[in-house]
């Protein structure tokens, strides 16, 4: 069974100077190329566009942090949610997408992505890596 935002386009900013945001990415690829393929996720490069989310009052240094993405309504998502989101556009990661939008687990995600994006986050800044 096909998400509702299966259909919908979701732009994804990411950092791609941090190798574990890189390697999740690569990970996830055979999946992401057939969901970007369809229309249904766009990858950009934080770096090359720092003011894309300005109007949302994001900056580069939230996107080092947190993945964020706008999907076709304009409504923007960051950490877990955007996560979820591009679960919820990508063939094979539907259920999870859905699995982590139940209102308990929902909670415990963006909390634990927190936690892990802020810790990832100082790392990179030790190792000098923008």
């Amino acid at each position: 069974m096909k998400s509702p935002e299966a259909g919908s386009k979701l732009t994804v900013w990411y950092n791609t100077k941090c190798p574990v945001c890189a390697a999740g990415i690569e990970w996830q690829r055979s999946r992401l190329v057939r969901a970007a393929r369809a229309g249904a996720i766009e990858f950009r490069d934080i770096a090359l566009e720092p003011d894309a989310l300005s109007r949302f009052g994001a900056d580069i240094e939230d996107v080092r942090r947190r993945l964020h993405g706008v999907d076709a309504a304009g409504r923007l998502h960051v950490g877990a949610d955007c996560a979820m989101a591009i679960w919820l556009r990508t063939p094979g990661d539907v259920w999870l997408g859905r699995t982590i939008g139940l209102p308990v687990i929902r909670q415990i995600a963006r909390l634990a992505y927190d936690r892990f994006a802020d810790v990832l986050y100082a790392w990179n800044r030790r190792k000098g890596r923008w």
